[in-house]
């Protein structure tokens, strides 16, 4: 018997900051390629390469945020929850392949640096860094409720920094005319998106394969169901997540005598108070099931 009968996404209620952010983005990310090949700056478009992401990490969030509302049917007893976890899986490998490109790209300028229009990409870069701040600040307050919202949020401030990058290699090559400051920029920018790429996807496939949310200790969880008056024994314990939130648990309790519905129900609200579990799917039993061996 479960604590609560709603296995769904919690509601996400930012969705009016991802469509303003989206949009946002968007229309910069025209102006920042076209800017890029009229400067001819590696950097301007590696910075395009990271906005385009972001655009794409937009929509996925928006594609989930619609995609959440769908009840769960008789083919998706548990919805569309997953699409928070395989929107972030996607952005995470498509930030891969953008850093090994820019990386790739920079090594070719090493060789022979081309010319560099660094007012214009000065001009461009400042445009990107106000975009950045203002989506930033949108984004913000969703970070901390979805992963895809935090993957977003991630994106866009780490554009934030490439912009900051941009800057100073406009101004260096301003000043100096030293152009190798435009592909060692883009590298920097290129290393910055690989450790990110690895933290999105670790999340993502932390989901997706059903493992233990971040937060919660399995050890601790165990000792207290354990502790709680008239439990003997708890095996077959299992705790996941359908998307960044929203941790669900199933698990069998020996109880002995005790009244099975007594005993749920003072598990269900120490899980809840506890670690925030408010979906759990306990079976009581009044004596281990035979093969309580073969499972932990």
């Amino acid at each position: 018997m479960g604590s609560g009968h709603d296995h769904g996404p919690s509601t996400i209620r930012h969705e009016g900051p991802l469509w303003w952010a989206f949009g946002l983005t968007l229309a910069f990310l025209v102006v920042e390629v076209a800017g890029g090949l009229i400067t001819n700056s590696l950097a301007l478009l590696s910075d395009a390469a990271h906005m385009a992401t972001d655009v794409i990490a937009l929509a996925i969030s928006l594609t989930a945020v619609r995609l959440a509302r769908r009840p769960a049917d008789a083919r998706r007893t548990y919805g569309y929850a997953r699409m928070e976890a395989i929107g972030a899986l996607v952005n995470g490998l498509l930030l891969f392949i953008v850093a090994i490109y820019i990386l790739w790209e920079a090594a070719m300028r090493f060789r022979q640096p081309p010319e560099v229009a660094s007012t214009d990409m000065l001009v461009i870069a400042m445009l990107g860094l106000g975009v950045n701040l203002v989506a930033m600040r949108l984004l913000k307050a969703g970070s901390g409720e979805n992963l895809n919202i935090k993957g977003a949020y991630l994106e866009v401030w780490a554009d934030m920094l490439g912009s900051i990058g941009v800057i100073i290699g406009a101004l260096v090559i301003g000043f100096t005319g030293w152009t190798l400051a435009d592909p060692i920029i883009a590298v920097l920018i290129g290393l910055w998106v690989l450790p990110r790429t690895w933290t999105l996807l670790r999340e993502a496939g932390q989901v997706l394969m059903q493992g233990v949310p971040k937060g919660i200790d399995l050890d601790a969880l165990r000792a207290a169901i354990a502790a709680s008056p008239d439990v003997l024994g708890v095996h077959d314990l299992h705790v996941w997540a359908l998307g960044s939130s929203e941790p669900i648990l199933s698990a069998h309790v020996v109880t002995g005598d005790a009244d099975a519905t007594t005993v749920r129900q003072v598990l269900a609200r120490m899980l809840e108070e506890r670690f925030g579990i408010r979906h759990a799917t306990l079976q009581v039993e009044s004596q281990e099931c035979a093969e309580d061996h073969l499972h932990p």
